[in-house]
């Protein structure tokens, strides 16, 4: 099936995609939204610019967009809409795995929209499925945290066996439940690596508080 892939540049959207790939789907486009100001990403807070090179290095073509609050269920069905009238696309790769609430969402969207919602991930057990992204080669950073779960001293830390066993009990070892979020920045689909040079925790209180990883630097 030719589908698009939604990309936060995170490990859940990555690994979907290789994942939707491996089971013979084409993926000729990746979508990533942005904020109002199309400066960072929608759910990362990532710098735009940076989710543009990730995809140039997975060798994927993305096309970003403004989203705004207000309207982003519309704004998601044009979009969806446009590329399936003018490149045949006709499922949507989603790397959700278990909350009901946003795959029911999702489901009515893509419904709507008569597109196919694929989720390679759903269901999976977390800590088997964040094992077999490491052990994948998937190399995988923090850039963002729950400040009531987690401190700024996990910004920036690797996603391996070890952060999982440091991982308290009460925190899905995916980051779910938007416990923290992450950057991919080498693996399998890439031609080679992101190196972050230079990076500051900074504090933003918009949708709770959270600690995020501000780049200024990578190459």
């Amino acid at each position: 099936m030719k589908a698009a892939g939604l990309w936060s540049g995170g490990k859940d959207s990555c690994f979907a995609c290789y994942k939707a790939m491996s089971l013979g789907h084409e993926i000729p486009i990746l979508f990533n939204f942005t904020n109002p100001e199309n400066k960072n990403s929608l759910s990362h807070g990532l710098p735009a610019g940076l989710i543009r090179r990730q995809a140039e290095l997975a060798g994927i073509p993305i096309v970003q967009k403004a989203m705004p609050g207000e309207t982003y269920r519309e704004e998601f069905k044009v979009l969806i809409s446009a590329w399936k009238e003018d490149e045949g696309i006709e499922g949507i790769v989603f790397g959700d795995i278990y909350l009901k609430e946003h795959k029911d969402w999702i489901d009515e969207v893509c419904r709507e929209a008569d597109v196919k919602p694929i989720f390679p991930l759903w269901g999976r057990d977390t800590k088997e499925l964040i094992l077999e992204i490491v052990d994948s080669g998937f190399e995988t950073i923090v850039v963002a945290v729950n400040a009531d779960l987690l401190n700024k001293e996990w910004l920036g830390c690797n996603i391996n066996k070890k952060f999982i066993e440091e991982l308290k009990p009460e925190i899905d070892p995916c980051g779910e439940k938007g416990e923290f979020h992450t950057l991919v920045v080498n693996g399998p689909i890439f031609r080679r690596a992101i190196k972050i040079l230079e990076a500051q925790p900074v504090i933003k209180e918009s949708f709770g508080k959270h600690w995020f990883l501000d780049i200024k630097k990578y190459e």
